[in-house]
């Protein structure tokens, strides 16, 4: 005991219990749920059994069953629209800013933390404020559409099959557009300026100047931005629930929505365990990407 105590004091054991702490910490409520989710898609589960762990093992039964579904497919290939628009649009936008806001024109500072509103509200107060303005009556999207003579009348976003995924994505690019810009800007500041000095005075223009250097720069930066794009696309939820549920006819609905439709309100747990461990997979090569693009910056 007496050992045990010196080594929480001379550092090295002090470091290690910060470190098992938290990873405990992890470990039981994040680590535990996830392996129950990924041994219930391989079950057979339903209300009865839902509480024991031991349950008829299917194998693969619940994946064939999945993939054997019409909606599936459609569902799958929502999601991709929703996650590749979505983190198309907060990066271009969220880079545009960030170029935007590295001038430092007098109250760069203010206007830049007025964006983190966005980031900073939730998601289902987001949604509720996107749901008003998507309305196809009374919105002030459409309002805007027509006084610019866009539209000649009006669109109803959530319950029209062609805008009802769009106006979902509209929504996710407002929300974390704010995230992109703040990381991006953080790897702006860290380029060093006189680059850009030999460079002008090597006659490159703005373009070249972004292209041979911004760019390269931000690798790093761009990789980790990109892979935690991923991630929080994945996971959101609160806007489908907010605004479109789903609808209609499945023409919004995504894959981290359709899984909790089909624990929580139709009981398929099986099936909705197993839409979350195909997104796991998904969301575990972002993770990959995301830690080897920030591991030059960690070793630095």
């Amino acid at each position: 005991m007496r050992k045990l105590a010196l080594s929480l004091t001379d550092g090295r054991g002090f470091d290690i219990l910060l470190v098992a702490v938290p990873l405990g910490f992890l470990l039981a409520l994040s680590g535990l749920p996830l392996l129950y989710n990924v041994l219930m898609s391989f079950q057979e589960v339903d209300m009865f059994s839902l509480g024991s762990v031991i349950r008829p093992f299917v194998g693969l039964a619940n994946y064939k069953a999945l993939f054997a579904e019409p909606e599936t497919w459609p569902i799958f290939a929502n999601t991709a629209i929703f996650v590749t628009a979505s983190i198309a649009g907060q990066f271009v936008i969220g880079f545009g800013l960030a170029l935007f806001f590295w001038v430092n024109f007098p109250g760069a500072s203010w206007l830049r933390g007025l964006f983190l509103i966005s980031w900073i509200m939730p998601g289902l107060v987001v949604g509720a404020v996107w749901n008003w303005m998507l309305s196809g009556d009374f919105g002030v999207i459409n309002f805007l559409l027509r006084e610019a003579g866009l539209i000649s009348r009006n669109i109803f976003w959530r319950s029209d099959p062609n805008f009802a995924l769009w106006a979902v994505i509209l929504a996710n690019i407002w929300l974390g557009t704010s995230f992109n810009m703040i990381l991006l800007s953080v790897g702006l500041s860290a380029i060093p300026e006189d680059l850009y000095e030999a460079a002008e005075l090597d006659g490159a223009n703005v373009w070249q100047r972004f292209v041979t250097i911004t760019l390269p720069m931000m690798r790093s930066s761009i990789g980790a931005i990109l892979s935690l794009g991923l991630i929080f696309t994945l996971q959101q939820f609160d806007l489908f629930a907010a605004i479109t549920s789903g609808g209609p006819n499945n023409a919004s609905n995504v894959a981290q929505y359709w899984a909790w439709d089909l624990s929580f309100k139709q009981y398929d747990f099986a099936r909705g365990a197993t839409i979350s461990v195909i997104m796991i997979l998904f969301v575990m090569l972002a993770s990959v990407i995301y830690v080897r693009s920030t591991r030059q910056e960690v070793r630095g």
